[in-house]
């Protein structure tokens, strides 16, 4: 028989107190959150909260024109959906599954209530922001003012952190969506990672087969985000 989902798997949700524990597992539900999926759109009044264990969601801004960036991941260290605790009901993003895997959800008013009860869910919440909020703040400044090669490098690391083995399943076509550019910038910038012996690309798979050397690569928003969900997470959800 297949193993159940653990939820804490998730890092945010391991690093509840026992008693917020005992009153949040009735209320998660295991989802299965396949490739592309939509999980928030843009102006759109949310219903859930999800807590990824096994996949990556991409928070996406998308222009008029169909085009689109993506400003924070987001895995098995936290939570998709902080908008709904931070005053609004809707946000202007869009959340999307960029790495098919599993989580839970939680419905949105009791991570409401639970947020407005205060004491140690609301410290928590509240830091995991901060951290996302510069996880943020360092995209768009990465994006300004480093090379695609470094970008490609930062993208990779992050998404590698909230999995559990050294392989992505995403076309270049994703990529580019997720940073941004054109598709041919994103085949010159792998077919370089790859002739550095980095990562081997093949159909939609990405191997990464030095890790050290992607960390030498790329630029210091890595470092910087990293360092910062260190700082203002538990040991058990520091990434």
């Amino acid at each position: 028989m297949p193993m159940c989902p653990d939820p804490r798997q998730n890092h945010l949700l391991a690093a509840l107190p026992n008693a917020e524990w005992a009153r949040w597992l009735p209320a998660l539900e295991s989802v299965n959150m396949p490739l592309g999926e939509v999980l928030y759109e843009s102006g759109v009044a949310m219903t859930h909260v999800y807590f990824p264990t096994t996949s990556i969601v991409s928070l996406l801004y998308v222009l008029e024109d169909g085009a689109s960036a993506e400003i924070a991941v987001v895995g098995n260290e936290g939570i998709v959906g902080v908008s709904l605790f931070m005053g609004g009901e809707t946000t202007p993003s869009r959340s999307v599954v960029q790495s098919a895997g599993q989580g839970f959800r939680m419905r949105a008013q009791l991570l409401k209530d639970e947020f407005n009860r205060s004491g140690p869910v609301l410290h928590l919440l509240l830091r995991y922001t901060q951290a996302l909020i510069t996880q943020m703040a360092q995209t768009a400044v990465c994006n300004r003012h480093h090379s695609l090669d470094q970008q490609l490098c930062r993208w990779l690391l992050l998404s590698l952190d909230r999995l559990q083995e050294p392989e992505l399943v995403m076309t270049q076509e994703l990529i580019a969506n997720m940073l941004g550019v054109r598709r041919e910038g994103v085949t010159e910038a792998a077919v370089s990672l790859q002739r550095a012996g980095l990562i081997n690309y093949k159909r939609g798979h990405i191997t990464v087969v030095d890790r050290a050397g992607l960390e030498r690569r790329t630029c210091e928003c890595y470092a910087v985000v990293k360092k910062e969900y260190a700082r203002l997470l538990p040991a058990k959800v520091a990434q």
